[in-house]
């Protein structure tokens, strides 16, 4: 018989609705069942797309005599951690906390009153490699509430005091030469050889890549600035060519799990896209290789092809498995190519590195070792005849790919997520002019202003007309980024006005008076701490977000109290800015970017254009542009700002303005010398 989930909207919870375990969602009903049974909470929290919490699944909670000791012994919870992120991250901390790392599955056992006093991650069914049994694990904790459960609550009562000190709060901002110096310690952890930072398993981090792209824009007579750019260039490059990257349908996967990017875990996730599908666009705007113009299109289209759901959201992810196999979809047998590719499977192979013995459990995963020159000079061939041959590879390989079982997919769409696609998709429309992506756009900001929006405040989740749990900071302040790059693309006043109003949402609700933000509302169900995000882990954190929303909407308007908030937000972090720059990313990039630059683009709509293409035809990461008639706006930046001869544009930084620009080339060269 179906268990309590079956009434669940998300994916992940509805994958578990035909397990014998006796499944509980988050809520008091669940621990006041733990109260008055007299026993410990499970509390186990995963994601849909997550291959391990599939294997545990199957291992343990879809086996009967597994089941029958949780239902007898425990009252057992299960969490989506992309819909209650705060939930996530309080007992993700309980897992580093007493284990000193953490991931998915999370496996953490509660006391009545909410309070973890055992955590970890994976638990396979039988003892291996070290690891206890999940059955095993499950005895001794049943055998220390009955018996030593004195110990258990003074254990508890530590872990949430360390818990709690999480959101503690710090009083200083990283200063000019701390900046300098986050970058060198940012290189210590680089790989020269395969990009990318630290040892296996390897993670993007766009924050930090971001960040490097930032400094080498606005830094470029420092000595370091060579450098930061090129670890950027590096490291796209490199996971551009690996297997982490999806060579016919573009996306990327979450991670390599080796440290060449050549073996990826094969799961897509929307907010890696919207953030990679960015840096790979914009790096390409300051760094020049089409390669990465290439790699930012295909993920866009990928998004917006395979991902869309028909309400203009995007959906959360693509799962690593299809038909209980990883990786199914997406690797080939040397078989497979040959049948495939007939007399072109030599030219597919050179291109993909794919050899009989295979590179992946006697199968080939595509990637491309050396650049298509490289390959035409092997192979003896002209470069232009070589990448006519690889697009009638693709062409093939796309449509056997095709007649495959697709992986499933997490349709649950995710408020903060589709704010970061809305700005890659906003952006990606005004900096390469493309009608395509500006709709794209345009439909994730209605859906964001439409089906996810109760009232003024946001929903977590979305899907198929069931809307989720309330939403969080970085909803609110993903959302209000996205929707002020819409504005700055568009010129249209109402995504400005929703941005303004979900940013003021979001301090009414979230900030914390002695400094930042909570992740949870003011007036949201209490936890046994208030959680305050401060580290990019894998998104931008809720407070980095929160900071750059401040600071846009400051440079719009010109508040200081606004900008006050925005400072205040930055010092919230403290010295880890500068002492842990790699978990800080996406806040010294917004730190380092004001105050901010203000352009106000004023004139018939046709006039305007080529000042916007000025603005938008290089990465300028400290400016905002505002863009308008002159008659009238909601946006104070262009109050008072007359046209004059069609349109004309004004550079003011802190409100304080340079003399009008006459032309298109007057604003560059104000720009240049700025």
């Amino acid at each position: 018989m179906p268990n309590r989930l079956s009434a669940a909207s998300s994916p992940y919870l509805l994958q578990h609705a035909d397990n014998p375990v006796d499944w509980w969602e988050w809520g008091t009903e669940a621990f006041a069942e733990a109260i008055e049974r007299d026993v410990p909470v499970l509390l186990s929290v995963g994601y849909a797309a997550c291959h391990w919490c599939h294997v545990m699944a199957h291992e343990s909670f879809e086996d009967e005599d597994t089941a029958r000791l949780l239902n007898d012994r425990f009252v057992s919870i299960k969490v989506d951690r992309e819909e209650r992120p705060d939930v996530d991250r309080i007992y993700m901390d309980a897992v580093t906390a007493t284990t000193g790392h953490g991931g998915w599955p999370m496996t953490v056992f509660l006391t009545s009153d909410a309070k973890p006093f055992y955590a970890g991650t994976y638990f396979p069914k039988e003892r291996r490699h070290g690891m206890a049994s999940f059955v095993d694990v499950l005895r001794a904790i049943d055998d220390a509430w009955t018996h030593r459960r004195d110990g258990l609550i003074g254990q508890s009562d530590e872990i949430t005091r360390l818990i709690a000190e999480k959101s503690s709060v710090s009083s200083a901002a990283p200063s000019a030469g701390e900046i300098e110096l986050a970058v060198d310690a940012i290189a210590s952890t680089f790989d020269p050889s395969g990009g990318g930072f630290g040892r296996a398993p390897k993670f993007p981090q766009p924050s930090t890549l971001e960040f490097l792209l930032r400094f080498g824009v606005l830094r470029p007579d420092s000595d370091r600035s060579a450098t930061a750019l090129a670890m950027v260039e590096t490291s796209l490059d490199k996971m551009a060519r690996g297997g982490i990257y999806d060579h016919l349908e573009g996306g990327f996967a979450r991670y390599s799990v080796d440290d060449r990017w050549l073996v990826p875990h094969f799961e897509k996730m929307l907010y890696d896209n919207a953030l990679l599908a960015r840096l790979y666009l914009r790096a390409w705007q300051v760094i020049g290789q089409p390669w990465m113009l290439d790699t930012a299109r295909e993920t866009l289209d990928y998004l917006a092809r395979d991902m869309i759901d028909p309400s203009g959201g995007i959906h959360s992810a693509e799962d690593a498995d299809a038909q209980g196999r990883e990786g199914s979809f997406a690797v080939w047998t040397w078989d497979d190519l040959v049948e495939v590719l007939g007399e072109e499977v030599d030219v597919g192979a050179a291109i993909y590195g794919a050899t009989p013995e295979g590179n992946f459990e006697g199968a080939n995963i595509l990637h491309v070792p050396d650049p298509v020159i490289d390959v035409a000079a092997r192979l003896g061939v002209a470069e232009d005849e070589l990448r006519e041959r690889k697009r009638r590879v693709d062409d093939l390989l796309r449509e056997r790919r095709s007649r495959r079982v697709r992986p499933d997919r997490d349709d649950k769409v995710v408020t903060a997520w589709n704010g970061l696609a809305l700005r890659a998709f906003a952006e990606a429309a005004a900096i390469l002019n493309s009608d395509r992506y500006l709709t794209v756009a345009e439909g994730i900001a209605a859906f964001l202003t439409g089906p996810v929006l109760n009232g003024d405040r946001l929903l977590r989740s979305w899907r198929q007309g069931r809307g989720g749990p309330d939403g969080f900071c970085d909803d609110y302040a993903a959302v209000a980024i996205g929707l002020f790059a819409l504005y700055q693309t568009t010129g249209e006043e109402r995504w400005y006005r929703h941005a303004e109003q979900f940013t003021q949402v979001m301090v009414d609700q979230f900030a914390d008076d002695s400094g930042g933000f909570f992740a949870t509302a003011a007036d949201a169900a209490p936890l046994i701490a208030r959680p305050k995000n401060v580290h990019d882990n894998p998104t931008p954190s809720d407070n980095a977000l929160a900071a750059e929303a401040l600071s846009t909407l400051a440079a719009f308007t010109g508040s200081g109290e606004v900008y006050t908030r925005f400072e205040r937000t930055v010092q919230s972090v403290g010295p880890s800015l500068s002492t842990h720059p790699w978990a800080h990313g996406h806040m010294l990039g917004v730190w380092m970017a004001n105050p901010a630059l203000e352009i106000a683009v004023v004139g018939e709509s046709v006039g305007r254009r080529p000042f916007l293409d000025v603005v938008w035809g290089r990465f300028r990461p400290d400016t905002v542009v505002a863009a308008g008639d002159g008659i009238a706006s909601a946006v104070p930046l262009l109050e008072g700002r007359m046209p004059a001869r069609g349109a004309r544009a004004f550079v003011c930084r802190g409100f304080v303005c340079d003399l009008p620009a006459e032309s298109p080339g007057d604003l560059a060269a104000q720009l240049d010398r700025s």
